[in-house]
């Protein structure tokens, strides 16, 4: 069966705490001793502290902006990561001999800037009311006056590094925005040679001859009705003279036709009447014969003879007369027809002028249809122009702008070099610290009762709770047996032990109190080399 464990009251630990009133007593005044001197013996250590301030720009800040507060801030920050770097300090420590202890304890360069640096401190300025832009920076050192140097020269780096900051930024800006126009520029100066090129290769289309283009066209339009009309009128002029060429021709050939019938034919002469007959009789004569003889008779020959010598007379008379008609036509025919010709004449004069008229109109065609392709090009022209025209304008705002901001950054660069523009300057000089701030000894030493009280109870405690686990009073007896305690039997001791008793008290009293007297120079010199102190009096001055 277990049995929960008894609290005790607080009458029972303050008895405990009476019968180990050594085991606090001795570990506390060891500590507190060892702590007192070794607080005493860390040296003084000075705060020197200069007040800088944000010197307004003598120009307007329409022609150099101000630095905004969290700019200023940014600003600040990274000057002090300038000015707190081993470029920065280590000639300053090499300079003042800064550090010498830790120097020769061994303490690497690396170590001993980081120490600089956390005695160094930038604050916003709360101590000067009338000054808003202003930041204190305080240094710590061992000796009075080298802090107020060190702290001087901080302020002087702090100023000089900003002058450099600035004009370095304004430097590297104002080569950056240098590039920038000339780029700007360049691209500029090549959108608008693609313009003019565009512009000369598509010469004829550009939306501003659209106008030009339509009215040249229009007058084309005109032109080409007025030709039209031209050779239409020619054309009938000539089909008229066609139709009236046409029927002189025709009076003409019926002339001739006419003058070649006024010739006799000799067919209705007696002579040729008379021919005819004998022709006939002597057909006659020939069938008789032919009738009577074979055809080889000399008769029939001869009658055949007749009859041939006959006809070659018929046919010689038609013969003379045929070439008599053609004669007579072709006596007319080569005669001059005057009539005639001056219709052809006119008519060649007029197929001139058609063709010339047609020439002129075919030519009114070309150009018409060069017209219409070059206005038809036109909206495209003014689409990939307007594209130009709109990149040109981008890019000229752009430069426009760029040469506002060229021209404030080269403002404000002539500014910065000339110390007319935004920066920090010393309100308040470096102070010749006459108090030191660290370390707070009594604060200290404050610390080491109390690290000694509680070494003293953690030895109580140590030696105390395994006790309170055993039964050491009726009380325990009661609670863990759960039964009534009829009687108490103190502890007997002979007389030998009850001499024994006080004697090694004593001793023990007396090898603690040698105990205490030992550990006291053990422990501060402990301290000592640890530097326990040294690094609480940096944690305190960063805090």
């Amino acid at each position: 069966m277990s049995v929960q464990f008894r609290q005790r009251t607080p009458g029972e630990y303050l008895k405990i705490l009476r019968r180990r009133k050594w085991l606090i007593i001795l570990p506390l005044i060891a500590v507190a001793t060892a702590v007192g001197y070794v607080v005493y013996r860390l040296p003084d250590v000075y705060e020197s502290s200069t007040l800088i301030v944000v010197k307004p720009s003598t120009l307007p800040t329409s022609t150099i902006p101000t630095v905004a507060e969290d700019g200023l801030t940014r600003q600040l920050s990274s000057i002090t990561q300038v000015v707190s770097s081993r470029s920065s300090l280590e000639p300053l420590i090499d300079k003042y001999q800064l550090y010498l202890r830790e120097r020769q304890r061994g303490m690497a360069m690396e170590e001993v800037i980081g120490m600089m640096r956390n005695d160094i401190r930038v604050e916003v300025n709360k101590t000067r009311l009338d000054i808003t832009d202003g930041f204190d920076i305080k240094f710590r050192y061992r000796e009075p006056r080298i802090t107020q140097a060190v702290t001087s020269e901080l302020a002087g780096k702090y100023v000089s590094a900003q002058t450099n900051d600035t004009i370095n930024s304004r430097t590297a800006a104002r080569q950056f925005i240098d590039n920038q126009v000339k780029q700007t520029k360049e691209e500029l100066d090549g959108i608008d040679q693609r313009r003019l090129e565009f512009m000369q290769s598509r010469l004829g289309t550009l939306p501003s001859e659209a106008q030009s283009l339509l009215s040249q066209l229009s007058g084309l339009r005109e032109q080409q009705k007025s030709l039209m009309t031209e050779v239409g009128r020619l054309q009938d002029r000539r089909a008229g003279l066609a139709t009236q060429l046409t029927l002189v021709q025709k009076a003409t050939e019926q002339a001739i036709v006419n003058a070649a019938e006024d010739l006799t034919d000799p067919r209705t002469t007696p002579g040729y009447a008379e021919l005819v007959k004998r022709k006939t009789d002597l057909q006659a004569e020939l069938r008789a014969l032919e009738s009577q003889y074979k055809p080889i008779h000399p008769d029939i020959v001869a009658k055949k003879e007749q009859i041939d010598s006959v006809q070659k007379a018929m046919d010689a008379q038609i013969a003379d007369w045929k070439e008599r008609i053609a004669a007579k036509e072709k006596r007319l025919k080569d005669s001059p027809d005057l009539t005639s010709a001056a219709i052809q004449v006119e008519m060649k004069a007029v197929d001139g002028e058609i063709k010339r008229q047609q020439g002129l109109l075919n030519d009114n065609d070309k150009r018409i249809a060069e017209l219409t392709e070059r206005i038809n090009k036109v909206p495209g022209s003014e689409v990939e122009l307007g594209a130009i025209d709109r990149e040109y304008d981008t890019k000229r705002a752009a430069y426009d702008k760029l040469l506002a901001e060229q021209q404030k950054i080269t403002l404000g660069f002539e500014a910065a070099t000339q110390q007319q523009s935004e920066g920090i300057e010393v309100v308040d000089p470096a102070n010749l610290p006459s108090k030191p701030v660290a370390p707070k000894r009594f604060m200290l030493a404050g610390l080491g009762v109390f690290a000694g009280l509680g070494i003293g109870l953690l030895l109580v405690a140590l030696f105390e709770i395994p006790l309170l686990l055993t039964i050491q009073s009726t009380e325990d007896a009661r609670h863990y047996t759960g039964l009534p305690v009829l009687i108490a039997v103190p502890e007997l001791l002979t007389p030998q032990e009850a001499r024994s008793l006080p004697r090694r008290r004593r001793l023990l009293l007396a090898a603690g109190v040698i105990a205490t007297l030992v550990s006291i120079p053990l422990l501060a010199l402990a301290l000592r080399l640890t530097h326990v102190f040294e690094f609480l009096m940096q944690s305190s001055g960063r805090a």
